[in-house]
């Protein structure tokens, strides 16, 4: 008898594609808009290692995921495998543990036979995802990249000669990084050719190659995300990108080519505009960015103790939105409200674990999988319930309507903190004013 085949983390697997399904379903559902950009830079001639950026944790991984239909191996930290049950459900996830330099210098060494396997993985034309930063960064800003990812992307090209293998940035943008059902713009960033690269780069010792691909994938990282500097002025900055939001959005709508682009896009670009524009002044006019960011760091101040949330601050026209958001409201309330009720369980333990973590970047992590698991079992509880009380032409529209309970839940009591928060802002004639002066330095109408 021949020797068994031992099975690889690679291997196609009916159970994961059908868990891949059910999760995608819900991740599409677990946020209000998401686009794909740049998927034409996608090389469809070899192996593909992709690099995105990491603010978001468990949420990065499965936005990785909706790249494409295909499955993909990830790493992730050692740590969370020492638990062997929990290690067998990450890798039947085709998930990996990768040591830290954290972990200590021993612990890394051991690293080795995971390269062997992300090699075998590339082997296979499985595409392996790796955040490069190493760990999550819950702001709009990016993290040093760590080498592990060119360790691998070296060693693979040495193995296989032969096969093209690229690094491809993926640059993922939260519309919020902590509120559930927001939106996400993911971009694919130009490819890293890495057989070419080290061909152009031959004359560099092997850790000169790595730094040289190190700092070439961090600028192609950089151009596929929101990203402002993660220091003394961070607040003020985000502050104040998101108080010029609309008026530089209404800037771009001027250009008739910028009309057909999606709303993301357009945020994306205006947000990225007021950053650079907030770099340069720190240049030209030293002291007039001082007095910007002073204003930044007071109205963010201002907004907070006020408990306005940062998406009042850049909705344009807001007396139109204010308004169609209340009549919408209004207008579902006989539906919203019951379905409110049913969620209620489902939000309350949301809540009680929220109490018990200390990372704000884990909730929406948590939210999706409360999502994924325990809602199917409370529509299952609430449709024997309604079979058991309620004749068969009521029960079953009832139980179709208790599906999307938790969506229609977060969207009601998304609308209502909106609303309260536009007011808030409306009455608060300090923070317009700052908004204001905020605008008209931002768009150079302030000398």
């Amino acid at each position: 008898m021949g020797k068994k085949r031992i099975k690889k983390i690679q291997d196609y697997d009916i159970k994961y594609n059908l868990l891949f399904r059910y999760v995608a379903f819900t991740l599409r559902h677990s946020y209000s808009s998401i686009l794909h950009v740049g998927k034409e830079n996608i090389p469809t001639d070899g192996a593909i290692i992709f690099a995105p950026n990491h603010t978001n944790t468990l949420m990065d991984a499965l936005v990785a995921l909706t790249i494409d239909r295909s499955p993909k191996v990830f790493v992730a930290r050692a740590d969370i495998f020492r638990n062997r049950k929990l290690a067998r459900i990450l890798t039947f996830l085709k998930m990996m543990p990768i040591m830290r330099q954290r972990d200590g210098f021993n612990a890394v060494k051991k690293n080795q036979e995971i390269i062997d396997k992300s090699v075998d993985v590339l082997k296979s034309r499985i595409p392996f995802c790796i955040f490069p930063e190493g760990t999550h960064l819950a702001k709009y800003s990016s993290l040093p990249l760590s080498k592990g990812i060119f360790r691998i992307a070296m060693q693979a090209h040495e193995q296989m000669p032969q096969t093209p293998l690229y690094i491809v940035p993926v640059g993922i943008r939260y519309g919020n990084l902590f509120r559930f059902r927001s939106t996400v713009r993911l971009q694919i960033g130009n490819p890293i050719n890495v057989g070419e690269f080290l061909a152009a780069n031959a004359h560099l010792t092997p850790q000169e190659q790595i730094n040289s691909m190190k700092d070439l994938l961090t600028e192609r990282l950089h151009s596929t995300i929101y990203r402002i500097p993660d220091d003394e002025d961070y607040n003020a900055t985000y502050e104040i990108c998101n108080a010029a939001e609309s008026a530089e959005i209404e800037e771009l709508l001027k250009d008739k080519a910028n009309s057909r682009k999606h709303k993301l896009e357009l945020q994306f670009q205006a947000n990225n505009n007021t950053q650079k524009r907030i770099e340069a002044l720190k240049e030209s006019a030293p002291e007039k960015a001082k007095s910007l960011i002073e204003l930044g760091n007071k109205a963010a101040g201002l907004r907070k103790k006020g408990g306005i949330d940062i998406e009042s601050a850049s909705v344009g026209k807001p007396v139109i939105s204010r308004m169609a958001r209340i009549a919408l409201t209004l207008v579902t309330l006989p539906y919203t409200i019951p379905a409110s009720l049913l969620a209620s369980p489902m939000a309350m333990l949301c809540k009680f674990i929220f109490t018990k973590l200390k990372d704000r970047a884990f909730r929406n992590s948590v939210r999706f999988l409360m999502n994924l698991f325990v809602w199917p079992l409370l529509v299952i509880i609430y449709s024997i319930i309604a079979f058991s009380l309620l004749p068969l032409q009521w029960a079953l529209p009832v139980a179709l309507l208790t599906m999307p309970a938790p969506i229609v839940a977060h969207e009601l009591w998304k609308s209502i903190r909106l609303t309260v928060s536009d007011i808030k802002l409306l009455k608060n004639k300090e923070l317009t004013k700052i908004y204001s002066q905020i605008r008209e330095i931002v768009n150079g109408k302030q000398r």
